[in-house]
């Protein structure tokens, strides 16, 4: 049986189970949001003890070889002495606006205390003050002074429910990371780009496309964005603007319920975008959003001939907690 100690904690884990889920059955509260290994939310150190290197799959090598790791999926061999992820892998931020772009969207602007690298498309870990973390995907460019995420309402959530409605501008927040591979990489400039959000899955793209723009990518780029009704479209002035703007952008919005005909396509988005592209062999394409709607995409444009090295995705996992 292996036991981990945790602060003044020590508990001895089942068979098969992970360090996080030992603890949490111990009542001893640890960070997590996702519990499959993507948010990096229940990030810990190691300060005794070997940690399993799948574990630290997918982290920065500088965290590796301070001991970090990811405590939902850990599963260690051997007795292990861990503590919190530390000050030296968050950075401070303040909450600078908070604007609703739908009924259950708002775009939370942030101003950090220090330097954040990061590659539109990437996310972080946001922290509470009491603990409470959430991932959410950034969707400004590295030049511009805030942080820009888009988080919707989570139905009992926990955290897009206080930054509805009790947070406030100036309150203070910390973010961990960045994290994820789904980013725009310059080269190959004059290949065709294929970008498809459902929700706000539209954030990363919205930091994508516009990197894309501003590093000399000729190639055509489509955007397509979904949502169930009209009213859940949003940046929709902002992105036909844009297309407006480029020559080889083109922005596409779709509903799957609409009362009248507007400026958008009416239709499950995979159907819409089979419908323009059916043969998609050497392109790049990048799809973010409802995890079940990302895998069917994943699928779809892989069976129309793109490379699967070429598809860049994101699944907006919902928190287990």
């Amino acid at each position: 049986m292996v036991t981990v100690r945790y602060g003044t904690h020590t508990c001895e884990l089942k068979e098969g189970e992970s360090l996080l889920d030992g603890l949490l059955r111990h009542g001893v509260p640890v960070a997590h949001a996702c519990k499959a290994g993507s948010c990096g939310s229940c990030l810990l150190r190691s300060v005794e003890g070997q940690v399993p290197p799948s574990a630290q799959a997918g982290l920065k090598d500088s965290w590796k070889a301070r001991g970090y790791f990811l405590a939902c999926v850990c599963h260690p061999t051997g007795d292990l002495i861990a503590e919190p992820g530390g000050s030296d892998i968050r950075i401070a931020a303040t909450i600078t606006a908070l604007d609703h772009l739908t009924h259950d969207v708002v775009r939370v602007h942030l101003a950090c205390q220090a330097p954040f690298d990061f590659r539109p498309g990437q996310y972080l870990t946001l922290f509470r003050d009491d603990g409470l973390a959430r991932s959410y995907s950034i969707a400004n460019l590295p030049e511009e002074r805030e942080i820009e995420l888009h988080v919707r309402r989570v139905p009992n959530g926990r955290m897009s429910g206080w930054l509805f409605e009790g947070a406030r501008t100036g309150a203070q927040v910390q973010l961990q990371g960045p994290s994820g591979e789904c980013f725009y990489v310059p080269g190959r400039q004059d290949q065709p780009i294929l970008l498809i959000a459902t929700g706000t899955g539209l954030a990363p793209l919205y930091g994508i496309v516009r990197d894309a723009l501003r590093s000399g990518h000729r190639g055509p780029i489509h955007l397509f964005h979904g949502a169930t009704r009209p009213e859940g479209l949003y940046l929709a002035k902002e992105l036909a603007a844009m297309s407006a703007a480029h020559g080889n952008m083109s922005y596409t919005a779709c509903v799957l319920q609409a009362d009248a005909p507007g400026p958008f396509e009416i239709g499950q988005i995979g159907q819409v975008v089979a419908s323009r592209f059916s043969e998609l062999d050497g392109w790049r394409g990048f799809v973010c959003g409802d995890p079940s709607v990302v895998r069917s995409l994943k699928q779809q444009l892989f069976l129309a001939g793109m490379a699967m090295r070429d598809i860049y995705t994101d699944a907006f996992l919902p928190s287990a907690a």
